[in-house]
């Protein structure tokens, strides 16, 4: 049923798996440290690449998690999501019973889905000129391979789906995943993003872009290169205010409101109109006032074109408050996770509100006049926050806002 009057969402339960750690603590231990988790790239055979760096998830053993069935149904990124959400439902403590499995939903972002399989996939044909593949190759491959997994694995039946946006997939996906849960679609949530893209054309497809940084991220900094891809999952557990406080379960934050636009430009270069669009429409969709915002998690990829044009945006949207605001991206640490991103970007936006730890921008080295605002140079700063928004601005000119406010 569509609910009248709309409902207020909460987090209770949030799940990693990415560079700085396979779990949720150990990606905020990091994070509020300021460690950075880009380092030389081991998965691809590097004689064959100009980039040799990225922020991989290390030492992750699909078999630890999965038995063998199982995992030969799943690509990496599935593998990742699955992790994740399993870390994200038992944080949350929520019970998916006969109740209301039909009632919770399923929303996961990917921008490439099954890459490692479609890499492994090719190499079979093309390089070992071998006829045949496994049979479970196209459910490996699957964009909406990981929320089918979720829904298997837990017993959820309610509405699921994935969603594919780029750089953007992730917030698209908890975005609507909101809407569905504050106007009655669905009583919770399991949603998020993942991502498995380090592989040997992938790579070189980003490579021949020339927005790859040969060392490391470092955004809005004078001297920055470009973006350092990533991967990884992150998944949150969305619920009704009503429900989580009726069972007990800790609130982490708030979710406010949603805001989303199209460049409607250029496939690859960034439009600040759009950007400006998709801001003001969600802290319109949250009934918040510019000036009520006291942290902004950048989309920041550390590109030339992204950081001036972001920087801008916020100029304009927020005006004399934008030297007010707290801005910081998190990409400098778990480096760019594509359609995972965003989920990671909104679990560090959520526990920086829940515990008043504001993430730095690491690797920052010096201010780049076009770049005019507080970025959170290298260190960790301890400030309240009573209100934030995570920025998404993706490949396609596709822009995704949320909002977010510190659990009362």
């Amino acid at each position: 049923m569509h609910s009248v009057n709309p409902r207020r969402v909460v987090v209770t339960g949030v799940g990693c798996v990415s560079a700085l750690g396979q779990n949720a603590r150990q990606f905020w231990a990091a994070l509020s440290q300021g460690i950075c988790g880009i380092g030389p790239l081991t998965k691809v055979p590097v004689q064959q690449l100009g980039i040799r760096v990225a922020a991989e998830v290390r030492n992750f053993f699909g078999d630890r998690h999965f038995n063998p069935r199982q995992l030969i149904q799943l690509d990496p990124f599935a593998q990742y999501a699955l992790v994740s959400a399993a870390e994200a439902i038992e944080h949350s403590g929520i019970d998916f019973s006969a109740e209301n499995t039909r009632q919770t939903a399923i929303v996961l972002g990917s921008g490439v889905g099954g890459d490692t399989t479609i890499n492994h996939c090719a190499k079979i044909i093309y390089g070992e000129k071998k006829p045949n593949l496994h049979p479970l190759s196209v459910p490996r491959t699957m964009l909406n391979s990981a929320v089918s997994q979720i829904a298997i694995h837990h017993g959820i039946t309610g509405p699921a789906f994935a969603v594919s946006s780029a750089c953007a997939s992730a917030t698209h996906a908890i975005g609507q995943a909101f809407w569905m849960v504050r106007h009655g679609m669905a009583d919770a949530a399991v949603t998020g993003g993942s991502e498995a893209c380090l592989t040997l054309g992938s790579i070189r497809a980003w490579e021949s872009l020339r927005v790859m940084a040969p060392d490391t991220c470092r955004p809005f900094s004078r001297d920055r290169k470009g973006m350092v891809l990533g991967e990884g999952a992150g998944v949150l557990i969305l619920e009704t205010r009503k429900s989580a406080r009726k069972r007990g379960a800790t609130i982490l934050a708030e979710i406010l409101g949603f805001g989303m636009s199209a460049d409607a430009r250029d496939i690859v270069r960034p439009s600040g109109d759009g950007a400006v669009m998709a801001i003001e429409q969600c802290l319109a969709d949250a009934h918040l006032p510019a000036d009520a915002i006291d942290y902004v998690n950048a989309h920041g990829s550390g590109t030339p074109a992204n950081d001036v044009m972001e920087t801008r945006a916020l100029h304009r949207v927020f005006g004399a408050h934008s030297r007010k605001l707290a801005i910081s991206s998190t990409k400098s640490m778990h480096g760019h996770a594509l359609g995972a991103g965003g989920a990671l970007e909104l679990i560090s936006t959520v526990l920086a509100l829940n515990k008043g730890v504001i993430p730095p921008t690491a690797n920052f080295t010096e201010p780049d006049p076009d770049c005019d605002l507080d970025y959170i140079p290298n260190q960790t700063r301890e400030q309240p926050i009573q209100a934030a928004i995570s920025n998404s601005f993706a490949f396609g000119g596709l822009n995704a806002v949320l909002a977010l406010k510190k659990a009362d």
